[in-house]
């Protein structure tokens, strides 16, 4: 069985996986080798894979390669599945690299946009071929909503509705319509945007907020919170593999 980490900036995400097929996943706020103990105990892994955006637990790297008959720990090195032209890949953040993976792994030989909205906002272009042109990075929603607050002394700070109007009425519903319409404007422009070059272009939503967004944007998409996820098992396999 497989053991894939994600660790990110406010939790880490873990999955299991036997060969291709999702078995479990879990949420962690804190992650070490203590949590990993218990999943060592309840599954049979042999193969894992660590991607971290924050300072690497050399305690937990080194559990981790003693446990574990193959081991990946992610970065600029590692072999990949599909070819990477970002100028600076030791900059690439893994999370944006996994979900290209994942993304170009689902709908292979297609031209797809990849729409990661969590802290940040992050667009992934992978062409046909498997090539990664690059991507582009924007505050998220709930970064935006903090930012007003702190950087204005009168602001409050406010949170995503269910239902968000198109022009506030008061200061709270203003500040919820122009960070939320303001994102499916966002979101929705690049898209567009992208289409005219690449008209059959294929659109994967993933990210804390992606369902969030799902059904407020008029372009239509693939949602898929575990595209990260599939993303990291799919550079594991082919690391495997190869």
């Amino acid at each position: 069985m497989n053991l894939i980490i994600e660790q990110g900036n406010t939790s880490s995400k873990v999955a299991i996986y036997e060969k291709r097929h999702l078995v479990a996943s879990f949420v962690f706020k804190e992650f070490d080798v203590k949590i990993v103990t218990t999943l060592f105990a309840k599954y049979p892994l042999t193969h894992g894979i660590f991607s971290t955006v924050i300072d690497q637990d050399d305690e937990l790297l080194t559990y981790l390669r003693g446990k574990l008959e193959y081991f990946v720990f992610l970065d600029e090195t590692v072999p990949l599945p599909i070819s990477i032209q970002y100028k600076t890949p030791e900059t690439l953040g893994r999370d944006r690299l996994a979900a290209a993976v994942g993304a170009n792994f689902l709908q292979p030989g297609k031209d797809l946009l990849v729409i990661d909205a969590g802290t940040a906002i992050t667009y992934e272009l992978i062409e046909a071929s498997g090539v990664y042109i690059g991507g582009n990075i924007s505050p998220g929603m709930t970064t935006r909503f903090k930012a007003l607050n702190y950087f204005t002394k009168k602001l409050p700070l406010v949170s995503e509705q269910e239902e968000i109007p198109w022009l506030g009425t008061d200061t709270e519903t203003a500040i919820q319509a122009g960070v939320v319409n303001g994102i499916i404007y966002e979101m929705d422009g690049y898209i567009e945007k992208l289409r005219l070059k690449y008209p059959n272009l294929l659109v994967f939503l993933t990210g804390g907020h992606s369902f969030y967004f799902e059904r407020r944007l008029k372009n239509s998409i693939f949602a898929d919170i575990n595209l990260v996820l599939t993303g990291l098992n799919r550079i594991l396999e082919y690391n495997v593999e190869n």
